[in-house]
């Protein structure tokens, strides 16, 4: 018993990484709770395992009694004697109880004790060795799926990534090795929980500080990144020393360092950007390879309004409207982007002219369309014709004429102050 005793302590301190000292407890307190349920009513039960040895003793606090005595409960006056001389009638001493009394059973429930015990304390080790790594990149094999969820096996732990977490254009196999963020560590009921990620933002910006020094040491900051995963990121840099280019230290010397963090996002492409405390200057570098002949900001509703030449229009929205969405998630400013008048043909004028009027409030869009036929092409153009010309137009007689007046005014006393 106690060389088995030895061999399974030694392993579960080795392979599962317990101290010795609590797996050691976690027995002790296993077979008290055995030795409970099978010696009945005995008082004050303890059960002792040696440290060096690994012998067990059993320990039992029983009343002193005089004449015949119930070996569970009571010990005889002379007996109590030979443990303790200064014994007294109704005293308790403590006796050895022979750990064969604790029997089949004992041994069995012991058993099932000192494994959920074992388990219990694994789980407080592996809780407080990732209670606080939260942000961190590890590294871990794909044990098995739960629907869409993923079970990454990390050596000592047991994490898991959510489908939420997972980037849409990866395809995972089991036994396959992958990098993830470690998002929240929760410490559940039926153990701690690690939740990890790839597509979080900040598993970009932990692989360009983990790859590139200049942003490990400070010298180059991260101001922002924005991503959609699998597809393509922007991110944002500056830098604290002069001597440094920003978009330099993290593209890295022929690439290899932008390279090596794509390669890790299989292929997800990478913006980096030179970020600006002006917005018009931080949003033509966001929006860069594009040309913008015009950048013009509107601060109340937090946009700025962006006019390209025809040739740069699609450079500058990007694919699915991607570079624009980007941008704005980047810049936390709405961009619209519009291709120059002077480039428009005039079916395009007229639909411009017509989307422009549409956005004022209290002018409908089917209201837009026939003021621009009828030559109103702007707020401006409204406010300079008078009620009777707007009357003199299909289906705007009398309240709907100066309903629309009231809205042009409201609209451009919001944008340029009073009117004159």
């Amino acid at each position: 018993m106690n060389n088995e005793l030895q061999a399974v302590v030694e392993y579960m301190e080795k392979e599962r990484g317990i101290d010795r000292e609590t797996i050691i407890q976690a027995v002790e307190s296993a077979l008290m709770s055995a030795a409970r349920k099978s010696a009945g009513g005995t008082h004050e039960l303890r059960v002792e395992i040696d440290r060096k040895t690994f012998d067990i003793k059993g320990f039992a606090q029983v009343r002193v009694v005089e004449g015949r005595a119930d070996p569970q409960t009571e010990i005889s006056l002379n007996k109590a004697r030979a443990i303790n001389p200064d014994a007294q009638i109704g005293d308790f001493v403590e006796v050895t109880v022979p750990p064969r009394n604790l029997g089949r059973i004992a041994a069995q429930v012991a058993k099932q004790a000192i494994m959920h015990r074992i388990r219990q304390a694994e789980r407080e080790r592996v809780f407080e060795e990732y209670k606080d790594r939260a942000g961190e990149i590890v590294s871990g094999a794909v044990r098995r799926f739960d629907r869409s969820d993923v079970v990454i096996d990390l050596g000592r732990a047991e994490s898991i990534m959510p489908a939420r977490e997972r980037v849409p254009t990866e395809e995972y196999q089991i036994g396959d090795r992958i990098r993830a963020i470690i998002l929240k560590v929760d410490n559940e009921m039926q153990g701690p929980e690690i939740m990890l990620s790839r597509t979080h933002p900040d598993f970009v910006r932990r692989l360009f500080e983990l790859e590139v020094s200049e942003i490990a040491d400070g010298t180059v900051e991260i101001k922002g990144i924005a991503r959609e995963p699998g597809f393509r990121s922007k991110i944002a840099v500056v830098s604290h020393d002069e001597k440094v280019d920003p978009v330099g230290a993290c593209v890295g010397m022929r690439g290899i360092r932008v390279k090596n963090i794509v390669r890790e996002l299989a292929g997800e492409k990478i913006d980096i950007v030179r970020w600006h405390p002006d917005i018009k200057t931080f949003v033509t570098n966001s929006l860069a390879p594009a040309k913008l002949s015009r950048v013009e900001l509107e601060e109340d509703t937090r946009t700025v309004r962006v006019t390209v030449d025809g040739d740069q229009l699609s450079l500058a929205i990007g694919k699915k409207g991607q570079n624009a969405r980007l941008t704005s998630k980047l810049t936390g400013w709405k961009i619209d982007i519009q291709k120059d008048e002077a480039d428009m043909a005039f079916e395009e004028r007229v639909a411009l002219a017509v989307t422009h009027l549409a956005e004022v409030d209290g002018i409908q869009k089917d209201e837009a369309e026939r003021l621009v036929q009828s030559g109103f092409l702007t707020v401006e153009g409204i406010l300079a014709a008078e009620i009777s010309d707007l009357e003199d137009i299909e289906g705007m007689e009398g309240d709907t004429a100066r309903r629309i007046r009231e809205a042009a005014e409201a609209h451009y006393e919001k944008k340029h102050g009073d009117i004159e």
